[in-house]
């Protein structure tokens, strides 16, 4: 029973980390990308061929899974954001968004294989480490660590207020000089970043696989919904509380539940608590 709850608490960091990926964008866009899950893809996947493929340093595969997903920040904004929120009020950022999340998820599968591959260790450990093995505490470790990086950026650093001014009203932010598309491409360069740090960090639980995208959006964005929008505590929360439900859910019905379950959680929160748990009530429209 031990091993069902840190399994649920792993994974649920990871959909937590996630969510603290969409808050990041979110922030300075009012943009909820269809992208987002795909960060971590990437990251996940660059990490797995510097470091199985090209037998590099697993230092080197970090950097490089960092890297990846902040290009690939880069050009969601530049490619399916900027141009939309230039033109048009309307939502059309979710179809410019998917369609990039697509081209990606196809164009590394061509580049990498439509199959599941092991991620590979990072720290030398026996295969039989229980609930001490790393594949548990790397993604568990990296969500808190965000989480607590996050809070520090917006409270003690310059472009953390920034973001938060812009998050609260982005047309005063523009009025007192702000570029904003600047700091919203910085926005997503960082989560970009973000995205495939908790890529690499998940990747003994998740596998290397092209095809996570998608899935790590829906949860990601059940996780955020969950804990609240704008909340990173409530990312956490509702990433753990995801986590560990699909783990039961597995553990006494079988996996194919688990979808079923996560849609559940978020229908009965946003029932009781439309805002969610530590969501603010009201948001400022932008």
């Amino acid at each position: 029973m031990l091993t069902v709850i840190v399994t649920g608490l792993a994974i649920g960091m990871l959909y937590a980390s996630i969510a603290l990926v969409y808050n990041v964008m979110f922030s300075t866009s009012k943009v909820l990308s269809v992208t987002t899950g795909h960060l971590s893809m990437v990251g996940g996947v660059f990490g797995a061929y510097i470091i199985s493929v090209l037998q590099m340093h697993w230092l080197w595969g970090l950097l490089g899974a960092v890297l990846a997903g902040a290009t690939f920040g880069w050009l969601t904004d530049v490619l399916a954001i900027r141009r939309v929120l230039a033109r048009s009020d309307e939502h059309l950022w979710l179809l410019s968004t998917l369609a990039l999340a697509t081209m990606v998820q196809q164009g590394v599968g061509l580049w990498w294989g439509t199959e599941p591959k092991p991620f590979p260790r990072l720290i030398t450990q026996e295969f039989g480490a229980g609930l001490m093995d790393q594949k548990f505490w790397l993604p568990i470790g990296m969500a808190i660590v965000m989480t607590i990086g996050l809070e520090f950026f917006y409270r003690k650093t310059m472009y953390g207020k920034v973001f938060i001014a812009m998050s609260e009203d982005a047309f005063a932010a523009r009025a007192r000089g702000v570029s904003t598309d600047k700091i919203r491409l910085l926005s997503y360069v960082l989560s970009g970043a973000l995205g495939g740090l908790a890529g690499f960090a998940a990747g003994q639980l998740t596998f290397a696989f092209f095809a996570l995208g998608h899935t790590l959006t829906l949860l990601g964005f059940i996780a955020l919904a969950v804990g609240g929008l704008g909340s990173n505590i409530g990312a956490l929360i509702g990433g753990a509380a995801l986590g560990l439900l699909n783990s039961f859910a597995s553990y006494y019905f079988g996996g194919e539940y688990q979808q079923t379950i996560a849609v559940g959680l978020l229908m009965v929160v946003l029932l009781i608590k439309p805002e969610g748990l530590l969501g603010a009530k009201n948001v400022r429209p932008v």
